[in-house]
């Protein structure tokens, strides 16, 4: 009733649509048409469902997939969103005696290092807001506070780490005690430890936990300690994975995440398709909780590939790259050729003794395609980068949406 009372966008599409929103449960929530992220761009203030006076904080996504959108943040919005970290940081076994160093962005309109201060703060676990980059501070933070939680993207914590052993200081000995992972995958599609899940823990030699959110949702899936996918928070949010066409997939099955958050005020969405392409899980996990339990993201549906005849996500190229020695940086640079297809160029920045022979074999070897392969120094890297205009570190350059 909240979104048909306040939100101008949905009151529209439930008289358009002739829905009857007093007859919809969650059992038939199927009846409602998908919100996407189209619909969010062309009517962003239409889905605001509270007055100015009662918005206290804008947040805006990161805009991988188009232009950045806006979300309205009411009081009890924050509120609801220091539940769910909180709720997220204890399924990692966070209290109040942790110190958490947060190395992910605090600042430019971005909700996920305001939604870890929020949870954090709540649990009662004193807080360190580092933010990215700036390793000699990172290393600062670990010499003067000791925290005891780690809170980044696993190549930043691979990063570090590097870094530290330059510092004559073993990862495996500092402080850290657990890493909350944050924005790239650690898990196959399997639910087993992919090579940068495994690269961490040779480094860190500690827990690590998967942790993924978005900005619309508002919500997180977070690993229990058993690593078996990011449970739902069932009074949070309502889940579906769907195929194409719309239709829900078996437990299990590849699909696309489609999230409708319960309890937000500000900016309330209903079915939306994340874009994201993920597994869902309804058995009991071995921790003994029974609720759904979401697996890594495997890529954006609009990030597909098809490349000489076969599908693939850009992460899984990331995953093959990661298992190769000698590779300091990438980019993966997404376009159309004269024939409109597809094309991939993949950008390596290398130590000395890796040549291009040798990572074509192994993509081919695990992929069954042969990219483009394109040898850079690390500045050529860092300007092209740079060059990439995005809100948030990425690796990926999409010149198929850009354009």
């Amino acid at each position: 009733m909240y979104l048909s009372d306040q939100s101008p966008y949905y009151q529209d599409l439930f008289r358009t649509e002739g829905i009857d929103i007093q007859s919809i449960s969650a059992a038939n929530l199927d009846q409602i048409p998908f919100t996407t992220k189209t619909d969010i761009e062309k009517h962003n203030t239409a889905f605001e469902a509270i007055n100015r006076k009662s918005i206290v904080e804008y947040v805006t996504t990161s805009g991988t997939l188009g232009e950045p959108i806006s979300i309205a943040l009411g009081q009890t919005d924050l509120e609801r969103l220091a539940y769910n970290e909180s709720q997220s940081l204890g399924l990692c076994g966070i209290t109040d005696e942790d110190t958490i160093l947060i190395t992910t962005t605090l600042d430019k309109r971005f909700m996920a290092g305001m939604a870890y201060y929020l949870g954090a703060t709540k649990i009662g676990a004193t807080v360190i807001r580092s933010g990215i980059g700036d390793l000699h501070f990172q290393l600062d933070n670990l010499n003067r506070y000791r925290p005891t939680t780690l809170i980044a993207v696993p190549s930043f914590a691979h990063k570090l780490g590097l870094f530290l052993n330059t510092q004559n200081i073993d990862p495996a000995n500092c402080s850290i005690k657990k890493i909350i992972c944050i924005g790239e995958p650690i898990r196959n599609a399997d639910l087993t430890p992919n090579t940068l899940h495994s690269k961490l823990t040779d480094l860190w030699n500690c827990p690590l936990f998967s942790t993924y959110a978005s900005t619309e949702m508002a919500t997180a899936f977070t690993e229990c300690e058993h690593g078996n996918g990011g449970h739902l928070l069932p009074e949070l949010m309502i889940v579906e994975v769907v195929d194409d066409e719309g239709k829900k997939v078996e437990d299990g099955d590849l699909g696309e995440v489609v999230a409708t958050p319960l309890g937000i005020m500000g900016t309330p969405l209903l079915r939306y398709k994340t874009g994201d392409m993920a597994r869902l899980y309804n058995e009991p996990c071995i921790c003994g909780r029974n609720t759904p339990r979401l697996g890594p993201i495997e890529g954006r549906k609009k990030h597909l590939i098809k490349l000489k005849g076969t599908s693939v996500y850009p992460q899984q190229i990331e995953n093959v790259l990661h298992q190769i020695d000698g590779i300091n940086q990438y980019l993966l640079e997404l376009s159309h050729n004269e024939l409109d297809m597809d094309d991939l160029c993949i950008y390596l920045a290398i130590t000395d003794d890796l040549n291009i022979e040798t990572v074509s074999n192994q993509l081919s070897e695990q992929l069954r395609v042969r990219p483009q392969i394109t040898f850079i120094s690390d500045k050529e890297m860092s300007l092209k980068l740079k060059a990439h205009k995005s809100r948030k570190p990425s690796k990926l350059l999409d010149l198929r949406i850009s354009n």
